[in-house]
């Protein structure tokens, strides 16, 4: 099952990157009518939450650099922010490297309970593994929404 767990985020960030492919660094910024993000923040955003609910849950120390946070935490928007955010390019370069961390840190660890179990609503997650099969769902919202966000902008 570890196996089956980590080819699906193989897959859902393949799909995210994909999404991404040719979005200019002035387009990730626009913010169509009706939202409060970009593509921008939504990449940020999936970024931070792997690393919260991968690594932070598990007790392991996450990899967020300075500002992500601020910039792309959940309930921020680029309305709010004070400094100038990553590049596209920085973003899928930690987005791409990330996967290979989880794998390498949790192979044969989804089992292992959470230093910080969570409660979402009717779910509950106490193990390494249950939040990250959350977080495949989380991108592939946030990778649908990038997606919709392309299509409103052309």
């Amino acid at each position: 099952m570890n196996e089956a767990i980590f080819n699906q985020l193989d897959f859902a960030r393949g799909a995210t990157l994909k999404s991404v492919e040719h979005v200019t660094e002035q387009e990730a910024d626009i913010i169509p009518e009706g939202f409060a993000n970009s593509i921008r923040w939504n990449l940020g955003h999936i970024y931070t939450v792997h690393e919260q609910f991968a690594f932070a849950t598990a007790g392991e120390q996450p990899r967020i650099p300075e500002g992500f946070e601020a910039w792309f935490a959940t309930g921020t928007k680029p309305a709010d922010w004070t400094s100038k955010a990553p590049a596209i390019s920085e973003l899928v370069e930690l987005l791409q490297e990330q996967t290979t961390r989880i794998r390498e840190t949790f192979s044969n660890r989804l089992d292992q309970a959470s230093a910080h179990p969570l409660t979402i609503g009717p779910l509950t997650f106490q193990t390494a593994g249950e939040f990250l099969v959350f977080s495949l769902y989380h991108e592939g919202m946030h990778t649908q929404t990038i997606k919709a966000y392309r299509k409103l902008i052309k």
